[in-house]
């Protein structure tokens, strides 16, 4: 095919979603973190979907665990299937990395033992990817804080003898190159070469950190001159291959990633062109070869031992030895705090006035406790927080103030809601000409992202005070009860404070009940219960979905 010209792309990330949906500005195309959109609704996968119709979409996995001992969770890839059947990617990418051990997940890019056992299990779970997916996926090399006594092999080169077995494609990142031959005296021009030209199928280009310690891949800054001319290289032995700009620490405004962008697109105009691929079918692959027993053995071993001594630094000494050469113990501590930092990044997204309520210290103290009690069992990271008010239950330093596990409550609510399925709210249009009798004996259906709260507490005003222009004023007295419903209006999901009655009777409907037993329930809590207006405001907030008739029919 004839060749054609190559563009730079970026990553999609949620502060610049109002710029490309205002003005489609200038980028190649765009790549996103395919955990952030495996979600059933809300605003992250609206925006894909529209931004989907104007720019190329690379998906790109940070949670499959490709080389994870104890395998690829079936449920995750079947909802990566999904995803890419949704948006048709033009790029599937993963990590060569592990990020879990049984019964914990410990969402991370960690870095694999070099050998041929694990070529053979990073192989099989590469093909098997590609099977479900239907398509060619793209490795990454990573960023390694160590390395492993048992390697026998460079990165390079097992990337390079995974692509031959299995046909998969490559994604070189060009600044984890040079990351590791900071901090390992690797030769990244070496690795370039270990690799043949054909094989790689898409650059990363991103910032990192110089410490004293070591070169941390943050994704937090401008590209170094170094990393761009490793680039250059790059570009000189494999052609104009689709190039990404990743930022995604203190991410900066639009035009500074697409300045970034210009200068990778610059470049890609001086390289070779390679021909054009219409699309990326499934590859011919060498049969995959069984994992040797004892060698799969020894890498859930050395995960098991890796997992330990990051959770744990009093078994760091025992795991120092299967490193080569021993590192600083603060190249650990990397990892060590890579997982309090995610911990405590995720925790606060979801709860946001639980951690204004504590204060940035003891919140990131909270978080990394309840991550160390509740093991993460679930790539995504949407759902660590399931368990978070249950723990704040029972935690002893929160005490004094015993509103805070309902307003975890709450805002745990709210953040199901952000990624509940979209779905039309009932219009009341579709009560009209309907009897009284009929309509008692009819069901509400909840929309998807609607649910209701109670608390003992006065929660739902507390939350609402410490909105940005609400106006709401702080509670005189915590003790007291409180009720709300969580409902989500255009994209953003918020709380409708409801007296006792309209609770009762949106908790009856929340639980299969007749309308009709809902009006009761609500005439029980107060008898001049205002039946009409209660349902005007309910439906104009969106809290219902659907009508069922009593024959069990839905409208």
């Amino acid at each position: 095919m004839a060749a054609q010209a190559v563009l730079a792309g970026v990553g999609l990330r949620a502060p610049h979603y109002r710029d490309f949906l205002a003005g489609r500005p200038r980028a190649g195309w765009l790549e996103v973190h395919t955990e952030n959109y495996l979600a059933e609704g809300g605003r992250d996968v609206h925006v894909l979907h529209r931004l989907r119709r104007d720019y190329p979409v690379s998906l790109h996995g940070v949670g499959l665990g490709l080389g994870s001992a104890h395998g690829i969770a079936p449920d995750h890839l079947e909802r990566i299937r999904a995803l890419a059947e949704r948006i048709e990617p033009f790029l599937v990418s993963e990590h060569l990395s592990w990020g879990a051990v049984p019964g914990r997940h410990l969402h991370d890019l960690l870095p694999l033992t070099l050998d041929d056992a694990t070529l053979d299990l990073v192989a099989g779970r590469v093909a098997r990817v590609q099977d479900v997916l239907k398509r060619q996926l793209l490795v990454e090399n990573v960023s390694a804080y160590v390395r492993f006594a048992a390697d026998a092999m460079s990165e390079a080169e097992f990337m390079a003898a995974l692509a031959r077995r299995t046909g998969c494609g490559l994604l070189l990142d060009i600044n984890n190159l040079y990351v590791n031959q900071c901090n390992h005296g690797e030769d990244a021009l070496a690795a370039l070469a270990a690799i043949e030209p054909g094989q790689v199928g898409e650059f990363h280009l991103g910032g990192h950190l110089v410490t004293p310690d070591a070169v941390i891949d943050h994704h937090g800054a401008a590209i170094a001159a170094p990393v761009w001319r490793l680039y250059e290289a790059a570009l000189e032995r494999f052609g104009a291959i689709p190039t990404l700009i990743e930022w995604d620490a203190g991410v900066p405004p639009l035009e500074v990633l697409l300045a970034e962008a210009d200068q990778a697109a610059a470049r890609l105009a001086l390289a070779p062109m390679v021909p054009a691929q219409a699309a990326r079918p499934l590859p011919a692959r060498v049969p995959a070869r069984e994992p040797d027993p004892g060698g799969l053995a020894d890498l859930a071993a050395m995960q098991y031992d890796f997992a330990g001594a990051l959770l744990s630094p009093d078994r760091e000494g025992a795991f120092a030895a299967a490193l080569q050469p021993a590192p600083p113990a603060s190249r650990l501590a990397v990892y060590r705090r890579n997982l309090a930092g995610t911990w405590t990044r995720v925790l606060a997204a979801a709860c946001p006035v639980v951690a204004q309520l504590v204060g940035d210290d003891f919140f990131a103290a909270l978080a990394r406790e309840y991550g160390m009690r509740h093991p993460a069992a679930d790539a995504d990271l949407n759902t660590f927080g399931t368990g978070f008010a249950s723990f704040l239950d029972d935690f002893p330093h929160v005490a004094g103030l015993p509103y805070l596990p309902d307003m975890a409550r709450l805002e745990w609510l709210l953040h199901r809601a952000s990624h509940a399925a979209d779905a039309e709210p009932l219009a009341p249009a579709a009560l009209a000409g309907l009897a009284p009798a009929a309509f008692e004996g009819c069901r509400l259906v909840p929309h998807p992202a609607a649910t209701v709260f109670s608390s003992r507490w006065a929660v739902v005003p507390l939350w609402q005070a410490h909105q940005p222009g609400r106006g709401v004023p702080f509670p005189d007295d915590i003790a007291q009860a409180s009720h709300g419903l969580v409902h989500r209006p255009g994209w953003q999901p918020d709380v409708l404070a409801l007296d006792t009655a309209g609770y009762r009777a949106l908790s009856a409907l929340e639980e299969g009940a007749t309308v009709g037993a809902a009006i009761d329930a609500a005439l029980a809590a107060d008898a001049r219960f205002d039946f009409a207006a209660w349902l005007q405001r309910s439906m104009a907030h969106g809290a219902f979905a659907a009508l069922r008739m009593a024959d069990d029919g839905e409208q």
